[in-house]
């Protein structure tokens, strides 16, 4: 479990992130959502070390993450797996490169161990046999797949996607959300997705909390998500077209 306790993040005079605090569960796909602006990336980074908070604690299944430094942290990182917005994939690597740099630089697996993890990592996502290619040649969602497999490569604890379908069209958005549901539910990790698609929210929203203006104002599910009470969450999530469309169909 992921837990933030009264977290505040400030740059310079200007207060990105106002006395935050939620659990996230294993098992879930726990999704941060909001408005570009709002918060939630920068509350992602926080999580993850990215940037230091000002005030507040993270905790990793009770370790205090904001108390360590770089080196203590280093063992809880080892347990985190990151699906980059962008992918991130180093263009002159392979593809088999790509998901072996992490295996490469934290563990002490020998090549075929390490080839045999590739592998499966790749097989789990049903890219089998593109070993060898590159990442120009591979599509949009191919290559969000990839990042999957990288992220995944070490079997981590916690699986951090950020905006994940980005730039990907509306049938391979979703099946990426439901591949990252399915990674979520079969290896019990605590997953967290930063996005502003409300497809993926009404897909995979088991958890969810939503941030305005640097301040956690709802959270539920993707059940409890129409029904709200909050203003501005409704106005979030009705400028969509598709959550319009499926509000006059209740």
């Amino acid at each position: 479990m992921i837990e933030v306790v009264n977290v505040y993040k400030s740059f310079g005079s200007h207060e990105v992130l106002k006395n935050i605090s939620a659990q996230f569960k294993p098992g879930s796909t726990n999704l941060i959502i909001g408005a570009s602006g709002s918060g939630k990336t920068t509350l992602m980074k926080c999580m993850v070390g990215l940037h230091e908070v000002s005030s507040g604690e993270v905790y990793y299944n009770g370790r205090d993450f904001t108390k360590l430094d770089f080196k203590s942290r280093i063992p809880i990182r080892k347990e985190i797996g990151m699906l980059f917005q962008g992918v991130a994939l180093f263009d002159s690597m392979t593809v088999q490169e790509n998901i072996m740099f992490p295996l490469n630089m934290f563990s002490d697996q020998s090549h075929e161990e390490k080839l045999e993890r590739v592998n499966f990592c790749l097989k789990r996502v049903d890219l089998d046999g593109v070993n060898k290619l590159l990442p120009s040649e591979l599509s949009g969602g191919m290559k969000k797949r990839v990042g999957i497999a990288r992220a995944i490569a070490m079997k981590p604890e916690y699986l951090y996607c950020d905006e994940p379908n980005s730039g990907l069209d509306p049938k391979t958005s979703i099946l990426i959300d439901q591949l990252i549901q399915e990674i979520t539910h079969e290896y019990e990790m605590t997953t967290i997705v930063v996005t502003h698609d409300m497809n993926s929210v009404m897909e995979i929203g088991e958890h969810i909390i939503f941030i305005y203006d640097g301040e956690l104002k709802w959270e539920g599910n993707n059940q409890d998500i129409l029904h709200s009470d909050s203003p501005d969450l409704d106005n979030f999530i009705f400028a969509s077209k598709f959550m319009q469309a499926l509000k006059k169909n209740k």
